[in-house]
């Protein structure tokens, strides 16, 4: 298992902690690989009744990595050409339809920033908690990139008009925020480990065969998140190579507004 992907087994309970603090955990192709294979391995471990996901450094996740693609940022696909980013989107995609899908209790213990992909990782847990610093958003349409992948579970999470805010407008929660809006479940303080303790006692309560089957139930009942896998890759890749991304995205790194930001509504 790759360092930036830690996996700790106690009992009936495995902790999955996102391990590269240098860019805020960020989703980088390691990560996402190491977490497709812990799914893929949690699905078929009967033993296993809670999975915790959780960030390490003092940030849940960052969300994407753009990693060896920032010479893409703006780019034009050439013709003929088979884009990189598809491939590397459509399994951000897996990942969530994977998590979502976990027959265990899935949940993420948030501290920091849970940005973009990260408030996507969030949105397909069965229970979130955070601490009181914790900040929850989605940024990506004010770096001209549209949120893609997240967006089918943040509609399932929140409901539509919800999501329409948050994703549209580029929104970020505190705890507390999100405490009202269902994202979170619970805040606690920073170290809180008693506090966290008695989360885990009260998960386990739970019998691991009810939950599988209620888990299942559940998604019967309101339906699957809608598969928009390729449909989300093909938006992405296309909104990363357009000018606007490459205006974002170099604003975003001056910490300044981006051009679009700047202008100024009223009366003609």
């Amino acid at each position: 298992m790759s360092s930036t992907l830690l996996i700790e087994r106690q009992g009936a309970v495995e902790t999955w902690t996102l391990n590269d603090p240098a860019t805020r955990n960020a989703l980088s192709d390691t990560i996402v690989d190491g977490l497709l294979s812990a799914c893929a391995r949690a699905a078929q471990d009967s033993a296993l009744r809670i999975v915790v996901l959780t960030g390490a450094g003092g940030a849940f996740c960052a969300g994407g990595s753009l990693g060896g693609f920032a010479s893409l940022i703006g780019q034009p696909l050439q013709d003929g050409q088979t884009d990189p980013l598809l491939a590397m989107n459509r399994s951000f995609g897996d990942l969530l339809h994977a998590l979502s899908t976990l027959p265990q209790l899935l949940v993420c213990r948030v501290d920091g920033a849970a940005m973009g992909g990260g408030f996507g990782l969030v949105c397909c847990a069965d229970h979130v908690v955070a601490t009181a610093r914790s900040v929850l958003g989605t940024p990506e349409v004010t770096l001209g990139l549209p949120p893609a992948q997240i967006a089918p579970f943040v509609w399932q999470r929140l409901g539509e008009s919800a999501a329409r805010q948050c994703l549209l407008q580029g929104l970020s929660y505190s705890a507390a925020q999100a405490l009202q809006v269902g994202l979170v479940h619970e805040v606690i303080e920073e170290g809180s480990d008693a506090a966290w303790q008695a989360t885990l006692q009260r998960l386990l309560r739970a019998a691991p065969g009810a939950v599988a089957s209620t888990k299942q139930l559940l998604r019967s009942l309101r339906g699957p998140v809608p598969d928009l896998r390729d449909a989300a890759a093909q938006a992405f890749a296309s909104g990363l190579r357009s000018a606007e991304a490459a205006q974002g995205l170099a604003a975003f790194a001056r910490k300044q507004p981006a051009p679009w930001a700047q202008a100024t509504g009223g009366p003609p």
